[in-house]
């Protein structure tokens, strides 16, 4: 019996022994699990801090190469050499001059147009040539017939042709007459001034009779600037039928303000813009020269007249009013580029610098004085610059895709 409660009691401790050696077995295997994982854990959250450290340096560079390009415009150069208007210039000092901007009018010069007036009253036909503005005329060419057969007076040439007969016939009587001393003098006087007064007007018409009536002619080659009348028209004499003009010598009439008084000594020549055409000529091409400045005011104007004459190389409009820049005093060492240089934006002027074979830059410039050809930059630019000097729309137009072509490189 006590055998057997002793083998019982050790049974017992055996198994108590046993579930305690267990327990700390799945303890420690728990634990070290647990600590790997722990590890593990911790060695992948090291390695992606790795990878986004080494991402954003990645990010960064590839960041501050995409910056270096910030703002270029890519114009490759195929574009270039199919465009027929675009062309490169380098910015460079030069000799410029002062600008005094005005307006004024292209007119005729003196002498050379003349008014054609009917040299007697009478109605008015026109030749087989039908006459209006702008028409072609040689000196000596009939422009008008004035016929008086059917007015109250009657023909004019009929008239002037029985007053020479009769003041012929009167004076060779008083040639007579005198030489018997029946008249006096002064008869004699007045029958000779009358003769000479009829051949006067009867030479004046010479060959002009027809049967249309008494020719009017050109006293000029030139062409019809104005015609004033019509067929079937009554004139009286003396009245304005058209206006000849050779339209050889035209002058230029500025109008200055009187703020730029001061400076008028100082002006030389002159480039004009016509509106028709849109073309821009200076006077140094068309021989011209400067006639006069005005030196006073005639108190109803704020202007001051400043008067060229200059060749008509080309079709211009006499009469017609132009935009018109005034050269005045040189300067040495100005920075300039083309008007057809600039774009505009908002009342801002920009121009497109070069960078290498494909890359531009849209460049914001100050400007100084104009003279239609060129413009002085102030600032924005500096000598070197390459910039484009016809085309630049092309270049802006090619700024608005935004996008740099594929294998463009630097």
């Amino acid at each position: 019996m006590k055998n057997i409660l002793f083998i019982a009691i050790l049974s017992t401790g055996l198994l108590l022994s046993c579930g305690n050696r267990t327990q700390e077995t799945h303890a420690g295997h728990d634990t070290e699990t647990h600590e790997a994982h722990d590890h593990d854990l911790h060695d992948h959250e090291a390695e992606n801090h790795n990878h986004d450290a080494e991402t954003g340096e990645d990010h960064a560079a590839h960041a501050h190469e995409s910056g270096a390009h910030s703002g270029e415009i890519i114009f490759t150069q195929a574009q270039a050499a199919a465009s027929t208007d675009f062309a490169l210039d380098t910015v460079k000092p030069t000799t410029f001059h002062g600008i005094i901007p005005a307006s004024g009018q292209i007119l005729t010069a003196q002498g050379d147009e003349a008014t054609v007036v009917a040299s007697f009253s009478g109605i008015i036909s026109l030749p087989a040539k039908k006459l209006v503005p702008g028409a072609s005329v040689s000196q000596g060419e009939t422009l008008f017939y004035v016929s008086s057969k059917e007015i109250a007076e009657g023909d004019y040439a009929t008239r002037t042709e029985a007053t020479y007969q009769q003041a012929k016939a009167n004076y060779e009587r008083a040639q007579k007459l005198i030489g018997d001393r029946i008249i006096s003098q002064a008869e004699f006087e007045a029958a000779k001034t009358a003769y000479e007064t009829a051949s006067a007007a009867r030479r004046a018409l010479g060959d002009k009779i027809s049967q249309q009536g008494t020719a009017i002619k050109s006293p000029l080659s030139g062409f019809i600037k104005s015609l004033n009348v019509a067929e079937g028209q009554y004139v009286d004499v003396g009245q304005p039928l058209a206006v000849v003009s050779q339209n050889r010598r035209l002058v230029l009439q500025a109008e200055v303000s009187q703020r730029y008084h001061h400076l008028l000594s100082t002006i030389r020549s002159a480039h004009f813009l016509t509106p028709y055409d849109g073309q821009l000529y200076t006077l140094a091409e068309l021989n011209g020269r400067l006639l006069s400045i005005g030196k006073a005011s005639d108190g109803r104007s704020a202007y001051l007249p400043v008067t060229f004459e200059f060749d008509n190389r080309g079709n211009m409009l006499p009469g017609s009013f132009v935009e018109i820049y005034l050269i005045a005093a040189p300067m040495s060492d100005v920075l300039t580029v083309p008007v057809s240089a600039l774009t505009e934006d908002q009342g801002n002027y920009f121009v497109y610098v070069q960078l290498d074979a494909e890359g531009y830059r849209r460049q914001q410039v100050t400007l100084g004085p104009n003279d239609g050809q060129k413009v002085q930059i102030l600032s924005g630019l500096k000598a070197g610059d390459i910039i484009v000097s016809h085309g630049a729309t092309l270049v802006k137009m090619a700024s608005f895709s935004g996008a740099i072509p594929h294998g463009h490189t630097h």
